[in-house]
């Protein structure tokens, strides 16, 4: 049926498509957990719980797609990366096992919901950091010895993989402060929109930090980046972030802007998808096992992509469907109870 595909190369696609679309819908709402520490009001917080309660919960079905893709479509990646990632991936699930629930009981209860409180801030940044931790710690390279993981229990903590996790952290909270921004109104919206800025100028210096470093982890990475003539395929990637950069800042100092700084945000994330891609092709583990080494048989991968190609549209048009039902302002007193 889909003879000429070059499968393994698609289910990379799709793989990378489910983990950016994960990023882009709970990067938000992990970064909003985030923020609960920068507004201490009840009714404040209530709000900013407000504006992602109907969507939240259907934002982790791409986590779920992205792990079971992974082990389904490549069982070979997925068996070196889940021992040598065990301690980020526990913490990451803890923490939005955590998070869900304290999201749940501090609805219910007076006396315990700045526990709950502290729960859902604590939950949002130990997953938020636990995801970049796994970020660098693909990046720097995992041990393979023959066709299993050969490398130590904390080989995936580093000061790359911290700078990393870091960096997620403000990335979140920079799209978590952009969502308010555009579901918000009022002294809420004012106070996001500074932090936006504050949290733009930081992410963005934590992308240079990265960016720079990453060449030095491998000469792949070096020859990628700086070579020629790879240089002039490349160059436009770091230009696109100034740019997109500075439309950002612009939007964000103008009051009448209230979507595009979500936007924005949203482009500066998928630029740097398309530059971890561009560092990582063709290696699902860099640079040990590429996409068609730790591919699924053909048929397995063939039957799979019929399934695909029948859930990821529904599961598009749900969650569209959500977003566009649950499109306006969320103000105080109302929402989620």
């Amino acid at each position: 049926m889909f003879t000429g595909l070059d499968l393994p190369l698609v289910w990379a696609g799709i793989l990378m498509l489910a983990v950016f679309i994960y990023v882009v819908l709970d990067g938000f709402d992990l970064g909003i957990g985030m923020l609960f520490a920068l507004f201490g009001g009840r009714e404040e917080r209530d709000v900013l719980m407000n504006t992602v309660a109907p969507v939240w919960d259907g934002n982790e079905t791409w986590l779920v797609m992205g792990g079971g893709g992974l082990f389904a479509a490549f069982p070979l990646a997925y068996a070196i990366l889940m021992p040598a990632m065990y301690a980020p991936i526990i913490a990451m699930l803890l923490a939005l096992v955590l998070r869900g629930v304290s999201f749940e009981y501090r609805w219910r209860t007076e006396r315990f919901k700045p526990f709950w409180d502290l729960c859902f801030i604590g939950g949002s940044a130990l997953a938020a950091f636990s995801q970049g931790i796994i970020l660098g710690a693909l990046l720097q390279g995992v041990a393979v010895e023959g066709r299993a993981y050969a490398g130590g229990w904390f080989d995936w903590l580093s000061p790359f993989s911290v700078l990393t996790g870091f960096g997620v952290v403000f990335g979140y909270a920079l799209l978590g402060a952009a969502w308010l921004i555009m579901k918000t109104e009022g002294e809420i919206q004012r106070r996001a929109r500074s932090m936006a800025s504050v949290f733009t100028y930081v992410t963005v210096g934590m992308i240079v930090a990265v960016s720079l470093w990453t060449p030095f982890l491998g000469t792949q990475y070096w020859a990628r980046w700086f070579a020629f003539p790879e240089l002039l395929l490349t160059a436009p990637v770091p230009l696109a972030v100034a740019v997109t950069t500075f439309f950002l800042m612009r939007s964000l100092q103008d009051a009448q802007h209230e979507a595009r700084p979500f936007v924005l945000s949203l482009v500066l994330f998928a630029l740097c998808f398309v530059g971890l891609g561009v560092s990582m092709f063709p290696w699902i583990i860099p640079t040990s096992v590429s996409v068609w080494d730790a591919a699924a048989p053909p048929s397995s991968q063939a039957f799979m992509l019929v399934g695909a190609l029948i859930l990821i549209p529904l599961i598009l048009a749900y969650t569209a469907y959500a977003y566009v039902v649950f499109h306006g302002k969320v103000r105080i007193g109302e929402g989620y109870h």
